[in-house]
């Protein structure tokens, strides 16, 4: 059944994933101000957005993990951040494609910018604790690092808000500030990323699992 699911999946994506580069490039418009670079803006967002949705994933499944101890779950946690990693990674390496011909600086101590650095470190520090097959009293310290680490997820959302910045903010309490046609580009992008993210955690996850197998066999062989 899992297989099943995994394959209609796989299917999605690949017709949604032309689609999104289609209604990005052709469907949506070019903004008048900020020309072509703008394009930028719907891989950027929906990468923070996945980045951010990944590490939620890792809060919710250490708490879980300290409650009912099970190696799965913990794999889920690890597969969640090693993604969340990458798509903060783009977040990172975009921001400065499209802020440069705008902000004339490829990069600026703004808080939106800051706080997701450390949460990109955040991440890092996350998969080492796990890392180099990590025992039993390593995954709980990392459970307890992944739900205290998950405060900056609230800072890299609101900071914008909540201190003085240059970043903009797409989703205000006016609402959401995009032509129709952009708008929905960065519908199709957000659900086209968060589908790309359960494809990659349920292969990752796997993938931690046939791994734990194949230790357990060696084990078992060496005795």
């Amino acid at each position: 059944m899992k297989q099943i699911r995994s394959s209609i999946l796989f299917w999605v994506l690949v017709v949604l994933l032309p689609l999104n580069i289609y209604i990005i490039f052709d469907y949506a418009p070019v903004e008048k101000t900020m020309g072509i670079v703008q394009k930028v803006f719907y891989f950027h967002v929906a990468s923070a957005w996945i980045g951010l949705l990944a590490f939620v994933v890792v809060f919710v499944s250490s708490i879980w993990y300290l409650w009912r101890r099970h190696h799965r779950i913990n794999n889920v946690a690890l597969a969640s951040a090693e993604i969340g990693t990458i798509f903060i990674s783009c977040t990172l390496l975009t921001g400065p494609l499209w802020a440069y011909p705008i902000w004339n600086t490829w990069w600026t101590w703004d808080p939106r910018l800051t706080t997701t650095l450390v949460l990109w470190f955040m991440y890092v520090a996350y998969i080492a604790l796990q890392g180099g097959g990590a025992t039993e009293s390593r995954k709980r310290l990392a459970a307890v690092y992944g739900i205290i680490a998950f405060i900056n997820v609230p800072l890299v959302f609101f900071s914008a808000r909540w201190w003085r910045s240059i970043h903009p903010i797409v989703v205000s309490e006016e609402g959401i500030g995009l032509a129709p046609k952009m708008r929905i580009a960065m519908f199709v992008s957000l659900a086209t990323f968060s589908l790309l993210y359960a494809y990659l955690l349920h292969l990752r996850v796997k993938t931690l699992e046939l791994q734990e197998r194949i230790k357990m066999l060696r084990a078992e062989a060496g005795r």
